[in-house]
């Protein structure tokens, strides 16, 4: 499919067209204010008609040249640093992987730094190295609490998931709790209907839970089992140590203390690992426990590419040719005519006279 599609690498065309526009108006008003000053200073000394019989090789026209030549070097100047680029069309690229949907803990014993720096960060961590790994398949983002939500739809985009990674804290959950059994279903529910995928084909889908399995909902197993039955393999990361380790309390993202209980005691988060194994299990995968040594990416990418591949297409913009040296080379051009040009009449062409 052709489209040719002029987009500004560096610089929106608002704002390109903002800064022209002001760069305008700043040197015509300084032009004419020098030219209105010049006026005035040569009068200041005789008669207008009187000086200009003195100076024959003055030229009133020259001047404004040089000043649009000036401009024109600005204006191709300021497009150039924009990098117009032209894509000539739109591929349709056929994929090969399976379709991943990770489900992240939020809730704020995710924050226990017992796995170091803590829990949390860790997890973005893997997930991170796991997107790097990834070739063709299909990823998308659920987060949950104490209620699961889609952070990112499923994609072949890695540069939108790993944006979308970087933004995500235990900040945005609004209630709390480690509802895994919702975040299944709603992982279930974000595969999408399979149009994209090819006719005949049958895609393998997985969804990744990583969670310290703490104050888990009941329906967790369930969901599991629900997912297996539809044919979606569930996957289990541990994240947390056995021993456990207290919740850190951050105000301006200072630490000011440990979260503790009614009777004033710190409150321990410790790994459910029982709970994640049984969800592990019912949903057909595999469980595996981080520690401060490792995630377990490498055997949960060994899991992953036992699944069957499917193919599917996805179609993205391509061959996107810079065009910011054309520009650039106008900019040089006018500057040099500019500096060529002189502001006083050729004493050659004043002698001509076509009409005498």
């Amino acid at each position: 499919m052709e489209l040719e599609q002029l987009r500004l690498a560096n610089m929106e065309v608002q704002e390109m067209l903002l800064l022209l526009a002001g760069v305008t108006i700043v040197f015509t008003l300084l032009f004419w204010l020098t030219r209105r000053w010049k006026k005035k200073a040569i009068a200041s000394f005789g008669d207008p008609t009187l000086m200009k019989s003195l100076m024959p090789d003055v030229s009133k026209g020259r001047p404004i040249l040089k000043f649009i030549l000036l401009l024109l070097a600005l204006w191709s100047m300021v497009v150039g640093v924009a990098n117009p680029q032209i894509g000539s069309k739109i591929e349709e690229v056929k994929r090969e992987g399976v379709d991943l949907m990770i489900a992240l803990d939020l809730s704020k014993s995710m924050l226990a730094e017992d796995i170091k720096p803590n829990r949390l960060v860790r997890s973005k961590q893997a997930i991170s190295k796991l997107i790097d790994k990834l070739k063709g398949d299909r990823i998308g983002l659920i987060v949950f609490g104490g209620e699961a939500f889609v952070q990112l739809p499923i994609t072949t985009d890695y540069a939108a998931a790993k944006l979308f990674l970087s933004t995500i804290g235990t900040d945005i959950m609004p209630s709390p709790g480690t509802a895994i059994g919702d975040a299944i279903n709603l992982g279930l529910s974000s595969f999408g209907d399979g149009s994209e995928l090819e006719a005949g084909t049958k895609t393998n889908k997985a969804i990744i839970i990583i969670s310290d399995g703490e104050n888990h909902d009941e329906e967790a197993i369930e969901a599991a089992e629900l997912a297996s039955e539809q044919g979606v393999v569930v996957h289990a990361i541990g994240m947390g140590l056995l021993k456990g380790g207290p919740i850190p309390i951050y105000r301006r993202g200072a630490q000011v203390g440990y979260r503790k209980d009614k009777e004033g005691n710190t409150i321990i988060t410790k790994l459910n690992e029982t709970m994640l194994q049984q969800i592990a299990a019912a949903g057909e995968g595999t469980y595996i426990r981080a520690n401060n040594l490792q995630t377990g990416l490498s055997v949960l990418f060994t899991e992953l590419n036992k699944m069957e591949k499917v193919k599917f297409g996805s179609k993205i913009f391509t061959d996107y040719e810079d065009r910011f040296q054309y520009f650039i080379a106008m900019a040089i051009f006018f500057l040099i005519l500019e500096f060529l040009l002189a502001e006083k009449k050729n004493k050659y062409l004043r002698k001509i006279r076509l009409f005498d």
